[in-house]
């Protein structure tokens, strides 16, 4: 007998409702009730066929989302082969988010460079959480400092690729544990108006690291008597 669950996880929107209704008007335990939905959506085929070619399915469009997400990730990183011109206007920013241990301490870190090469830094901790978090709060911080710097025009880098990738998702689509820091970031982008996200590797974003770490050394630090 195959599980309700895996079940209920092969089983379209309309399935799930037509067993629902099949469970309360024949008053069939809720497993009886899909596999006699499932089975005459099969067919002339069995159950198990129809399970192993639905989780088939599955996999072939979650590969492609994956794809997809990739190929986006690569087209916001990838330098342009072309010159482009200089835009006088914008601001550069790089954050990183350390949770120290994971979850534990957070510490955020970021450098915010203006057209003219005035650098504002950013060194803090934000409570407790875990280095996804982390991660989030630090980008926030950088997008409201730019804000308050009255940045128009903004790149902004950062190794975190669960953030880019999950900022990339269309709304309601990303990681729910991570659904109200994604919304204020995306709050901020629309409130300075051109903001582009760039991942980089971490190599590159060694400031904004160090000064996330540096937030959590300052808290661990005894106070002098």
């Amino acid at each position: 007998m195959i599980d309700f669950e895996e079940l209920l996880a092969v089983a379209y929107k309309k399935e799930r409702m037509q067993s629902r209704r099949l469970a309360k008007g024949a008053s069939l335990p809720e497993h009886d009730a899909l596999v006699r939905t499932l089975t005459k959506s099969a067919g002339v085929r069995s159950l198990p066929e129809l399970v192993k070619e639905r989780r088939a399915e599955q996999a072939r469009t979650a590969e492609g989302q994956q794809a997809r997400a990739a190929r986006r990730v690569d087209r916001i990183s990838r330098p342009k082969t072309t010159q482009a011109p200089v835009d006088e206007t914008a601001w550069l920013g790089w954050f990183d988010g350390s949770a120290t241990p994971n979850p534990g301490r957070i510490g955020l870190g970021g450098v915010l460079r203006s057209p003219s090469g005035d650098q504002h830094e950013i060194s803090v901790t934000a409570g407790h959480g875990d280095c996804n978090a982390a991660e989030y709060l630090a980008l926030v911080a950088l997008l409201e400092t730019a804000l308050r710097k009255g940045a128009q025009s903004l790149t902004v880098h950062g190794d975190s690729r669960v953030v880019i990738d999950d900022l990339l998702k269309p709304q309601g689509e990303g990681i729910g544990a991570l659904a109200h820091h994604a919304a204020r970031v995306r709050a901020l982008i629309a409130d300075i108006g051109d903001v582009r996200l760039q991942w980089i590797p971490r190599g590159r974003n060694a400031d904004a690291d160090a000064l996330s770490r540096r937030a959590l050394s300052a808290m661990a630090m005894p106070t002098a008597a």
